[in-house]
């Protein structure tokens, strides 16, 4: 029994897999093997039941891309019908002088029925059928598919562009900028593959004609000589035959060189074909002139009055019931149920979106689309920054104007926590006293709510003075821009989570699968490794060197699983990614350490500790901290970045105490700076005795 079912379950794909094979062995059999004239219907009706199933699939195609295998049905729809050519040219040429069914009755019906039996006017017909499928259809559809062609390969680049642009800004996934990459390559080929597939109808077109040629020479001869029939007899029964023959085959031809002009001359839709055209037709606007038109052409001499003047009722009448249609009211939409008051919906006590901006009313010009909402482009700008430079995407910022905020006031939020709060004024610029700026200007004293500088608010007739004055003058949305980037870098640990971490493997897993199969879910699992990227974050540590993070975490986790202890073991080998934001490649680092005598003391604090909190007595670390800003001072006027080294054992102690007054100095141990790397010792911070004093 079960035996049955699978051979019963995997029938279907095995016929599939052979049906092809044996259509191609077909057409071999039909050019080299004598077949009756029954089959040779048979095969007729197959072949204009192939043409209209192709023509229909094309015009029910919302895009090309919908009927992408027609290059290749074209190719063997062709050689199908020259194969039959071949196989009823020789039935004609054998079998002819018994008469007119000798070749089949399709073959009988177009040569006798269909053009009344006059082979003078199958010629005639045959001929014209030729020009508009040779001349018309294909030449046209050709130069569509040439230029179709040329246009999609020059556009390729900027495509596979803008798939990654919208990557980098979160704009669509790496699954869907994966299924956007395939469907622009595949357009591509498809169009390329429509280039060259044109060609075959034209040889097609080509080949009915010689072949016509071949069968009217060829049966003159065999009828006059062979069978010793008269000129007039052989003419009458063989020009016959062959003409049914070429109309047989030509009919189809026609209906697939009018398949290939839809899908060249698609144009992308939701709808299909007939849709398209009807919903651009369905307009009062465009049959009221027809209806007029028409209705004076009927009063015109000679004309063919109540025929026009039916056709301009029936368009007059469309007209009629498309100017209905069009303003006929909007149906009303059904009335929500009441309310349960009764119930509370998740949607009222929870937020998805990890960062909000709240405005107050205010501010909504900022964010107007009427205005431009510079506002909402900069924060654009913002997060394709901000995404670039800490290595993954940042998650979109929703803005919402709340009534319970000043109308000039804006809150940023992140993670539910308020993290900023300032005001500004969308009517005037701020103008920023870096310390270049001389002079007094007219206008509001304020701070700036990013650096804390000295600013002003001014009108916006005095920038250019201001600027001029040595002032740095931004716009309102700038400032509220400015001041959520520097926090959203602040708290960047609160923007990555276990599905940024996912996509952050799953992106690797396309260059270092087996790095990532090394690394998660085993030996480390995904709250593990969210856990240690987020403590790199929280040190200033980017993660846009995903893999060399990943590769030397994998090498760590074979000793220990604790995300401290992996953060301290790969810190040495991403010291270089450390120091180059504070000093060039040719330039030394500059460096602050601890005294001897200080770090010996502190080192023994923390082996003492076994909770390992790496608590230092109060009193001293204020003193280390005093000491450390005095030393830095200097340092920060100048904007000179720098680096506090300190033994191993005492680094993490060490960061959580400088993180308080200098948050932006990285705390290295000495095992992170790289050996090769020139250091210049700028300050050393005193023995304990030398605090006390």
């Amino acid at each position: 029994m079960n035996a049955g079912m699978f051979s019963m379950a995997n029938l279907g794909p095995m016929v599939r897999s052979t049906a092809l094979p044996g259509a191609i062995l077909l057409l071999v059999v039909l050019m080299v093997v004598p077949i009756p004239a029954f089959l040779l219907d048979v095969f007729f009706i197959l072949n204009i039941m192939i043409s209209l199933a192709v023509l229909m699939v094309a015009l029910n195609a919302q895009k090309p891309l919908d009927f992408s295998a027609f290059p290749t049905v074209l190719l063997f729809a062709t050689l199908f019908r020259l194969g039959l050519n071949v196989a009823s040219t020789r039935v004609v040429l054998v079998h002819g002088h018994e008469g007119e069914a000798a070749a089949g009755h399709v073959i009988e019906a177009f040569g006798s029925f269909l053009i009344g039996g006059d082979y003078v006017v199958g010629l005639l017909v045959f001929s014209i059928l030729l020009i508009i499928n040779m001349i018309v259809v294909t030449k046209g559809a050709g130069r569509v598919s040439e230029v179709s062609a040329r246009f999609t390969l020059d556009a390729l680049p900027g495509k596979q562009m803008a798939i990654d642009a919208d990557l980098n800004a979160g704009l669509i996934t790496p699954d869907e900028a994966r299924a956007r990459r395939i469907e622009v390559s595949t357009e591509a080929d498809f169009y390329g593959a429509m280039d060259g597939s044109s060609k075959f109808v034209k040889g097609d077109a080509v080949a009915g004609l010689l072949i016509l040629a071949i069968n009217i020479v060829g049966g003159l001869i065999l009828g006059m000589v062979s069978h010793g029939m008269a000129v007039g007899e052989a003419a009458q029964t063989y020009i016959l035959l062959a003409i049914g023959d070429a109309l047989v085959a030509q009919v189809p031809a026609l209906m697939l060189s009018i398949a290939a002009a839809a899908i060249v001359t698609r144009v992308k839709s939701s709808q299909d074909l007939s849709g398209q055209i009807g919903a651009q037709f369905a307009s009062h606007r465009t049959w009221t002139p027809v209806a007029g038109i028409l209705g004076l052409l009927a009063f015109l001499p000679g004309m063919p009055t109540l025929v026009i003047l039916a056709a301009a009722g029936a368009a007059g009448y469309g007209s009629y019931r498309l100017r209905a249609i069009a303003n006929r009211p909007p149906p009303a939409e059904p009335l929500p149920p009441p309310a349960d008051l009764s119930r509370i919906g998740w949607d009222e006590v929870t937020e998805n979106m990890q960062v909000m901006l709240d405005i107050g009313y205010g501010l909504v010009p900022l964010v107007d689309e009427r205005k431009g909402s510079p506002l909402m482009s900069r924060i654009t700008g913002v997060r394709r920054q901000l995404s670039k430079d800490l290595g993954f995407v940042v998650p979109q910022v929703r803005v919402r104007d709340d009534i319970n905020l000043a109308p000039f006031t804006y809150r940023i939020v992140v993670g539910g926590v308020i993290v900023g709060e300032d005001h500004v004024s969308p009517d005037e610029m701020l103008a920023l006293n870096t310390g270049q700026g001389f002079g007094r200007l007219t206008g509001k004293a304020a701070k700036d709510p990013t650096f804390g500088l000295d600013a002003t608010w001014i009108a916006p007739g005095d920038a250019d003075a201001a600027t001029g004055a040595g002032y740095l003058v931004v716009d309102p949305g700038t400032v509220i821009a400015t001041h959520l980037n520097h926090l959203l870098l602040q708290n960047a640990t609160d923007l990555l989570g276990p599905d940024e971490v996912q996509a952050l493997l799953d992106g690797l897993k396309d260059k270092a699968g087996a790095l990532v199969a090394a690394l998660c879910p085993a030996p480390l699992s995904l709250t593990t490794l969210t856990q240690i990227l987020r403590g790199l974050l929280a040190e200033n540590i980017p993660l846009k060197e995903f893999r060399r993070i990943a590769a030397a975490i994998a090498v760590a986790a074979q000793r220990t699983h604790d995300a401290d202890e992996l953060i301290e073991a790969i810190r040495p080998e991403l010291g270089a990614l450390i120091i180059q934001k504070l000093c060039g490649v040719r330039e030394p680092l500059r460096v602050m350490t601890l005294e001897g005598h200080l770090e010996a003391l502190l080192g023994q604090a923390v082996r003492s500790d076994p909770s390992r909190r790496h608590t230092i007595e109060p009193d001293l670390g204020r003193r280390i901290v005093d000491a450390l800003q005095q030393a830095a001072q200097p340092l920060l006027n100048e904007a000179k970045p720098f680096a506090l080294v300190v033994q191993p054992s005492i680094r993490i102690a060490i960061r959580k105490l400088v993180k308080t007054c200098l948050p932006d100095t990285p705390v290295m141990s000495f095992f992170e700076v790289p050996e090769d790397k020139s250091v210049e010792v700028v300050a050393v911070i005193g023995a304990p005795e030398a605090l006390a004093a």
